[in-house]
């Protein structure tokens, strides 16, 4: 049995990558959930991740840790993962490794968090840029591919990646055109998004750091987290 460790759902953007990807491929699993413990966060985490960040995925012996290594591990024995097209999957790997290691300003300045809404103090050309890419590489997709998901019909792992944006733009309202908005609301509406996202809702532990990330955000107009 697979064993996933991620960490707080309410904020961890990389551990809702391959969760939902295992989750929504109906691939058997066991959760373990190891919070977040401020500067000793790193040192409880390489208790299973050698590199002390999650997520981390176990598999007997073998251990794979960075959400997009997991991805491909995972794709060797479930070959659905990615698109069959032989285009598609092309598409499909640039456009999940973009989200990987791209998006710097999205990343720093709109950090996920499932349970707040935020009016953001500043919009720099930098994050405008950011959101603009998104919006064209899921409107690329769906055109190409046909959807309704970025790759054509199926869920797979671009979409998987690309998951906790979504979440971000439930957070922080930008602005995007109305088929990247219907593609966001469509990835909302999955179960697996759903049981996440109550996950998140209930969860009454916080980390300041993440915290003060969103304080320094903007203003927060809803917090629906459940009391700590």
């Amino acid at each position: 049995m697979l064993t996933l460790y991620i960490t707080n759902k309410n904020y961890s953007s990389w551990s809702l990558r391959p969760w939902v990807l295992l989750k929504h491929m109906n691939i058997p699993f066991t959760e373990k959930l190891v919070p977040f413990a401020g500067a000793d966060a790193a040192a409880n985490f390489r208790a299973f991740s050698p590199s002390g960040r999650v997520p981390c995925l176990v598999d007997g012996d073998i251990t794979v840790w960075d959400s997009l290594a997991i991805t491909e591990y995972l794709a060797e024995a479930y070959p659905a993962i990615w698109p069959h097209p032989k285009e598609a999957r092309a598409w499909a790997r640039c456009a999940a490794a973009e989200m990987h290691s791209g998006f710097q300003t999205l990343r720093n300045l709109c950090g996920m968090n499932v349970g707040l809404r935020i009016t953001l103090n500043t919009f720099p050309e930098s994050l405008r840029a950011d959101w603009n890419r998104i919006d064209f590489l899921w409107c690329e997709g769906l055109k190409r591919f046909g959807g309704p998901f970025l790759a054509g019909r199926e869920f797979t792992a671009v979409d998987a990646f690309f998951a906790p944006v979504v979440f971000r733009m439930q957070t922080y309202s930008p602005t995007l055109s109305a088929d990247a908005t219907s593609y966001a609301d469509r990835m909302l509406n999955l179960e697996p998004m759903k049981q996440w996202s109550e996950s998140a809702l209930a969860e009454t532990w916080r980390d300041e750091a993440h915290e003060q990330e969103a304080r320094d955000a903007g203003v927060w107009t809803q917090d629906l987290r459940a009391r700590p």
